[in-house]
């Protein structure tokens, strides 16, 4: 069988009534409904599709493109609701089932959730959760600290703000290294910070390390040049001026500016930084 809830490759086999045969070279072939039939085909050609099951219960292929895939997490809308569970907005006819038990609260109609796809084991059939977290396995780690990573904003904690990191790791971003506003489904670049004790990740929205600083101190140098020479920003500036001004943590900023002046290219004057 074909996996539910990917994207496949498939061979045009014939045209039917119905539509395209599609198939894997595996003898596992797919009907591509008529409205999702290219314009110009030729048999033989390759097609890229989404197989899932159709209202009936079949697999089916469309070119649609859906904002999940199995395993996946994204921002969906709730079109309707009832005892028995939620239905998701994911751009196909079939909407997408979140059953009562997978929900945090009760979803309400028209309001946008993070959700996992997933198949369920009993039933073979495609199904989100809002519960999150339980789709996450910190206890073994394919990325090393300083890694570039993709992450998606999860929630607000205690401690920061909860993401996911690479599609299947949990990871933090401390209250005092978010310099914007970020919103639960928000997918970024962010990097690997430090793997604390149980494979928990530190994550930070900016490279660290003075490897990265010459770049933000190029950046500083177009900023002064375009403020007559002089930035009214020092190290002991407020981190969200800091932010707001030319878009960098306090930290970065400071290794930037240390390096500027170690080079002999500006002077730190009481209220802010000048061009020699």
């Amino acid at each position: 069988m074909l996996q539910i809830g990917k994207y496949h490759t498939l061979e045009i086999l014939r045209h039917v009534s119905p539509g395209l045969f599609l198939g894997d070279g595996d003898e596992n072939e797919v009907l591509l409904p008529n409205k999702y039939m290219p314009a110009h085909y030729e048999i033989g050609d390759k097609i890229t599709v989404f197989v899932y099951l159709d209202f009936d219960e079949r697999e089916v292929a469309t070119t649609i493109k859906p904002p999940i895939t199995l395993n996946g997490f994204a921002m969906l809308k709730v079109k309707d609701a009832n005892s028995v569970g939620a239905f998701l907005d994911w751009g196909l006819e079939k909407d997408l089932f979140v059953p009562f038990k997978e929900q945090m609260s009760k979803m309400r109609v028209g309001a946008y959730y993070l959700v996992h796809l997933y198949e369920d084991v009993e039933t073979g059939r495609l199904v989100a959760s809002q519960k999150v977290r339980k789709f996450l396995d910190n206890r073994e780690l394919d990325i090393e600290e300083g890694a570039e990573v993709d992450i998606i904003v999860a929630n607000d904690s205690e401690l920061g703000v909860n993401v996911i990191v690479n599609q299947k790791y949990a990871g933090l971003i401390y209250h005092d290294e978010v310099f914007q506003e970020l919103r639960s489904g928000d997918q970024l670049k962010g990097y690997l910070k430090k793997i604390r004790e149980n494979n928990k990740l530190d994550i930070s929205l900016q490279a660290s390390g003075y490897q990265h600083v010459e770049p933000n101190a190029n950046k500083i140098l177009e900023e002064m040049r375009k403020h007559n020479g002089y930035l009214a920003l020092h190290d002991g500036s407020d981190p969200q001026d800091i932010y707001q001004q030319i878009g960098m943590s306090k930290k970065t900023f400071k290794k930037a500016i240390g390096l500027l002046y170690k080079q002999k290219l500006i002077v730190m004057e009481e209220a802010g930084i000048r061009l020699i």
